[in-house]
């Protein structure tokens, strides 16, 4: 059963296999932590992928030289558009500049090329002399099967389910901008100003009337609005230690009692402060987005 609809829903298997064998994976925001998962599934020694970037195994240059154009097909440039960017042809290297839009055997040959690779994720690559449709689509089904596991559908019984869906419906129905007494006059002028930044920040940023305060999130808390008399007190999802604050404005709130999520705190009192404000809740999307 799909507990919820829109950004919350946790997709079955046979679903979520599919789509992500087509989405545009190089240009998701959480790529990277996606291909570290893939890549230390099972692993015993962890590889951080911060030395490694995302290279195209079939190349993103428009114009494929002519070794390319042969492997792939007189429907290269088709094949080009549908896949580089999705999962199947995707992998990651230490020795990105040195690959670039070289032949499929050079990628393989090369010192530091896919033969002779440390990374699992390279593994298919060193088993095929060519590189076109069959081998993108087979190896991003491999790969999807791997995602499956890492991320696997919770089997939750339906009683469960129901108790969790029918608080959120609850939830959802029970508050409303109008909630919040102190939001009214000027904080109600800043708290639009600041919703509106936030929700542009990304397409999948939803927003939430809770009971104490507002809550901003992709698949989890980012930040949270607590309405206050004569500010907005902001409760940042992420851990003090990884804030960049050169002119410490921000208050270090671990393990104290407060309403909403997270470590970190600022309040904003003035319309003049919501730049300011809008670079640490940057950084606290960004963070839980790795």
């Amino acid at each position: 059963m799909q507990l919820f609809g829109g950004y919350k829903s946790f997709p079955p298997d046979n679903e979520f296999m599919r789509e992500i064998k087509v989405k545009d994976l190089y240009n998701f925001r959480s790529k990277s932590y996606f291909l570290s998962k893939m890549e230390n599934h099972k692993r015993k020694e962890w590889v951080s992928i911060s030395e490694y970037t995302v290279e195209h195994i079939m190349p993103q240059n428009q114009n494929l030289n002519s070794e390319w154009q042969e492997m792939l097909g007189e429907n290269w440039k088709e094949l080009q558009s549908t896949y580089l960017h999705t999962l199947g042809n995707l992998t990651l290297t230490g020795y990105n500049s040195e690959l670039s839009d070289k032949s499929f055997s050079y990628k393989k040959m090369h010192e530091g090329g896919f033969n002779s690779s440390p990374l699992n994720l390279n593994v298919y690559l060193r088993t095929y002399d060519q590189w076109n449709e069959s081998h993108i689509q087979n190896r991003a089904t491999e790969l999807s099967e791997k995602a499956s596991l890492i991320w696997q559908y919770p089997n939750v019984p339906e009683e469960k389910l129901k108790l969790y869906k029918d608080v959120e419906k609850q939830e959802a129905n029970q508050y409303t901008i109008d909630h919040y007494d102190y939001l009214n006059g000027e904080m109600l002028t800043i708290f639009e100003e600041i919703k509106k930044r936030i929700l542009e920040l990304d397409g999948s940023v939803k927003e939430e009337y809770k009971k104490l305060y507002i809550a901003y999130k992709t698949s989890t808390n980012f930040v949270d609005i607590v309405p206050q008399k004569s500010r907005l007190r902001l409760s940042l999802n992420m851990p003090f230690s990884e804030l960049i604050d050169p002119d410490q404005l921000c208050k270090d709130v671990t393990d104290l009692g407060r309403w909403g999520n997270g470590d970190v705190e600022i309040g904003i009192s003035s319309i003049d402060d919501i730049n300011k404000i809008m670079d640490f809740i940057q950084q606290a999307l960004d963070y839980q987005e790795q």
